[in-house]
């Protein structure tokens, strides 16, 4: 058998990840030019640079390392988001940042993320191991610790609060438990309690606002007001940015030349300054190049033998496609205007180093499969 280097990595996803760089960069250097900035690109530029260290860290140790002490990784990760409510600063009425002088501001929903799949992902593959026909009992047993394990962050990042962060790690969750095997049963009782959860809050909410405030609060009722008003496609982000996205016509304004500005252009909005620049083509060429990643990811699932990398990299799949089609669907009005970034596109430290610790996992897997098939 030819020996394969311990670093080898599938060439096709680290082609696509230095062109989503450069668009990246490309876009973000236009964007900083509406809110009268010129530093954005920089420090995106040296996350990228840390977020590559990372990653290779991450495949000097190995995802066996990381499967072996994902409950270390998880604690840690709980400790964090109590630490926020506990000591960190507010930022815009949240507490999802910690002030780091000289680095910026680090968010740990969005490490909770990858730890989360990764702790599902190592619960799942044991639980199939050691039940290989569970009865009923066994799998509910299961999903109420899946559900603690799950509740917990869930819990501490609805404080902060950051619901949107919630919401994928729910559907992280659901994704990874339709895969593993259980009963499709426990889903139909899953959707049928929150749909009647949900439906008894918006009954409250339409009937009765002073019963819901003094039920839920003040912070709640204005989340859910939020979500419930992005259907009438109005409010001056969402105007300006579909403004700017019709302006870009077939070819694009070209960079550096954003004329019409909305809030969040480099974060919740990457995707309206992009369109603008580049226009139809540009934005065609982008979402192949999205469509092509993530396919890439679940046919090294398929291919990978080893159970625990099928279900992180289905996690990872779910919260990337999650992510695409809730901040572009947002960008046109079709979706609620949830603060949920770009992957890999929009600015951010927090979020591109943990999609960085995601692919340094991913090239691991990819790295198994290659010496499988050779």
């Amino acid at each position: 058998m030819k020996k394969v280097s311990k670093y080898r990595v599938d060439i096709w996803l680290l082609l696509i990840l230095f062109i989503f760089i450069i668009i990246s960069l490309i876009t973000i250097n236009s964007a900083q030019i509406l809110i009268s900035s010129n530093t954005l690109v920089i420090k995106q530029f040296l996350w990228y640079i840390a977020g590559f260290i990372v990653a290779y860290f991450i495949m000097f140790i190995g995802n066996d390392f990381i499967y072996r002490n994902v409950w270390i990784f998880y604690i840690l990760g709980i400790l964090s988001l109590l630490g926020l409510l506990l000591f960190a600063t507010p930022i815009n009425n949240a507490k999802c940042w910690y002030s780091i002088p000289g680095i910026g501001t680090i968010q740990p929903s969005e490490f909770m993320k990858i730890i989360l799949i990764i702790t599902l992902g190592t619960m799942i593959h044991k639980f199939n191991d050691q039940f290989s026909n569970p009865s009923l009992m066994e799998e509910f047993k299961f999903l109420i610790k899946v559900i603690v394990i799950v509740l917990v962050p869930s819990v501490l990042t609805f404080l902060q609060p950051d619901t949107g962060v919630v919401l994928i790690y729910l559907l992280i969750t659901i994704v990874m438990l339709f895969i593993s095997g259980i009963r499709y049963r426990w889903f139909i009782i899953l959707f049928s309690i929150l749909f009647g959860a949900i439906a008894l809050v918006l009954i409250i909410y339409f009937t009765n606002t002073d019963l819901f405030i003094n039920l839920f609060g003040t912070d709640f009722f204005l989340r859910v007001d939020r979500l419930l008003d992005w259907s009438n496609s109005s409010g001056y982000q969402l105007e300006n940015g579909l403004t700017s996205i019709g302006a870009g016509g077939f070819l694009g304004m070209g960079a550096n030349n954003t004329p019409i500005y909305f809030p969040e252009p480099q974060t919740d909005f990457i995707f309206a300054v992009y369109a603008n620049n580049f226009g139809f083509l540009g934005v065609l060429i982008l979402l192949s190049l999205i469509a092509f990643f993530d396919i890439k990811l679940i046919l090294l699932a398929i291919k990978n033998t080893n159970l625990t990398n099928k279900y992180v990299i289905a996690g990872i799949v779910g919260m990337l496609i999650y992510q695409q089609l809730q901040n572009i669907g947002m960008t046109f009005g079709l979706m609620p205007i949830t603060g949920i970034t770009l992957p890999f596109i929009s600015y951010g430290g927090s979020s591109l180093l943990s999609y960085m610790i995601m692919m340094g996992i991913i090239f691991n897997i990819s790295n198994e499969t290659i010496r499988y098939t050779n």
